[in-house]
Parts: structure tokens; sequence; C-alpha cells
């Protein structure tokens, strides 16, 4: 899959074409979870958009419903090669983000991250970009200090089997400031925190999707640990709107900023309201605890609240419940084509 922008030459350059014309907004990662809801998003509001991803674990179909829109353009390439693309609003949302994804290869996650935000911040230092980053609360780690503020440095096992992951967005930030102080380049960085809704993959791994997908096959919902380690869901419509007025922020508000929702609850709190969402007959089962799992994560936003006016409005059971009713959907048509 791969176009390119109508009416306007292009040239190679570094294996794939360097698109001409300012105004676009190239978003990394633009077929994943979060990046496809932003490329919505950004069309939306008149933008042109440019889709870079490799579809390792992004999906064609989040974005095959935009393909028709003149201003949307999709290119298959892998960041941790250059490219060089003229836009002036850069989004870097590439990275596998789940444990299963991450921990399938460490190796390729941790120069994803690294390369990738090199990459990224040469393109934007070549063409005066403003980059934004997509960090996570991962850099706290396991943390000691609850709620978590930017200021918080944290408590990461750069060793352990998260650690490709955690130390490579701590790394890519480095590289984000050090890019700033160095070269002037113009970069936001924001912290997500667990996200969910409506194109998450079934088989990705996180909690609100495990949960979801076994409660409507009514297969037992696995809890590792004892389910009173606490998550903080933010649904994806506000952290999308949380970025994009992150973008449009003054070039002094540069973060880090967390972007995530407060409330904080239990994972086996979580399970019991899937339970009810979804009327399901699955039972709730407990299994090891992971390794390096946090035990408590919740953002202070304080700073997102004063710098971008941004709180977010939807509530954890109305967010549930958009997204029950996303997998029950697609759960449903796997089932037509299986009796097809």
């Amino acid at each position: 899959m791969r176009s390119f922008v109508p009416n306007e030459g292009y040239s190679e350059v570094a294996g794939i074409p360097a698109l001409q014309g300012r105004g676009a907004a190239l978003v990394n990662g633009g077929a994943g979870f979060l990046g496809s809801h932003l490329c919505e998003r950004l069309l939306e509001r008149g933008h042109h958009v440019i889709c870079l991803d490799n579809f390792s674990t992004g999906r064609r179909s989040n974005v095959q419903h935009l393909l028709s829109n003149a201003r949307f353009h999709v290119i298959d390439h892998d960041v941790r090669q250059p490219f060089d693309i003229e836009a002036s609003l850069i989004f870097n949302f590439a990275s596998p983000a789940s444990p299963p994804d991450y921990q399938r290869d460490p190796v390729g996650t941790l120069l994803t991250n690294v390369l990738g935000a090199v990459n990224t911040l040469d393109c934007a230092r070549k063409t005066g970009a403003t980059v934004v980053q997509s960090s996570t609360s991962e850099v706290y780690g396991d943390p000691n200090q609850n709620p978590q503020h930017e200021s918080y440095c944290g408590n990461v096992n750069q060793i352990g089997p998260r650690g490709c992951y955690d130390e490579g967005k701590r790394s890519a930030e480095t590289l984000f400031f050090d890019y700033h102080r160095t070269y002037g380049v113009d970069i936001k960085v924001g912290r997500i925190f667990n996200t969910y809704g409506p194109r998450m993959r079934q088989d990705d791994g996180r909690v609100v999707s495990n949960f979801i997908v076994q409660a409507l096959r009514n297969d037992d919902l696995t809890i590792y640990g004892d389910g009173e380690q606490t998550r903080s869901f933010c649904y994806v419509d506000d952290l999308v709107e949380g970025f994009l007025r992150f973008s449009a922020a003054g070039s002094a508000c540069i973060g880090p900023i967390n972007l995530g929702n407060p409330a904080e609850i239990t994972v086996r709190r979580l399970a019991e309201i899937v339970l009810e969402l979804t009327n399901s007959h699955s039972r709730i089962v407990h299994l090891p605890r992971v390794t390096d799992d946090p035990r408590q994560r919740r953002p202070d936003i304080s700073r997102a609240m004063a710098d971008l006016g941004w709180l977010p409005l939807v509530g954890l059971e109305t967010g549930l419940a958009r997204t029950v009713d996303y997998f029950d959907a697609l759960l449903s048509s796997e089932k037509k084509v299986e009796v097809v």
C-alpha cells in the first residue's frame, strides 16, 4: 500500500519519496491503534495527512476507510531507516506498545524507539517541522510515587523483560530534548498512560482487550497477580484530543506532559465491570504476577490542565461500553466468515 501527494513531484531520498509541499501532518505509526485515530482527527480538521507505517503491529484495516480521502496518503516504511518527508507537523507514534509485541522482538523494539527518534528528529531538523513524541507512562517503571508527576525520574529495571520498551522510550525522550537544546528542533513530548478503545487488536495482550475478548467468548478472565494493582484508563478520543491541543500549543510548551485519566482503579475491579457490561458467564482466575508489572499507575495531569486546558471527559464505563461494542462486532463478523 503506497500512495503519494497527487499533482506534486517527488524524488527518491533514502529509498522513499520526499513529498513536497508544506502544511502536511506526518504520523509515524499511523496505522496503529492510536495513530489511526490521530490520522482520522487530523483529516477532520482539514490537514493533509501522511501515514508512515511498516505494518508490523499496525493494520491496514485501521486506515482503509481513509484511503478515499484525497488528503490522506500512506507510505510503507520502517522508521529505523532514514526518511525525508516535508511536513510542518510530525507525530512519532511508531513503536510496539503492548508487552507481547515488544517482548517478541526486544532488540527491534529498542531500535525502533532509538533509531526512530533519531530519524524523525533529523527529518524535523531539515524541514523545520514541529515534532511530537508519543512517550509513555512506562518511563516511570514500577513507581514509588503515586500519582506520577512529570518531575519523577522513575523506577525502571533496565535489564528486565520490559526494559526494551521502557528504556527505548526514555532514550527517545533524551534524544528529543538534546536535539531541542543542541539544534533548536521544535519538540513536544507527551507521556501516554493506559489508553483503550476501538481498533485495539484482540490479541495485543493489554488488559482491556484481554478482558473484553475473554468475556465475550465466555473464557476465563485472567488476572496476573492478586488484582490489586491499579491502572488509570483513558479513552482514545480523550487522548487524541490531548495530543492535538499539545501540538497546537506555543513553542515554549514542550513537556514532558502526562496525558491520561487520573481515575485510578484496580485490575480486579476492571474485570468485574467488563463482566457486568458483557453479561458474561466467565470466571475470574489468577495467574502468577508478571515480572516488573507496575503495582500502581496514575497520572498527575495538573500540567496538562494548566498548559493545555485538557481534561479527560469520557467516563470508564462509557468508554468500555463503546469498546465492548467494537469487539462484539469484530468477533461476530469473524464468526460469520467461519460459517461461510
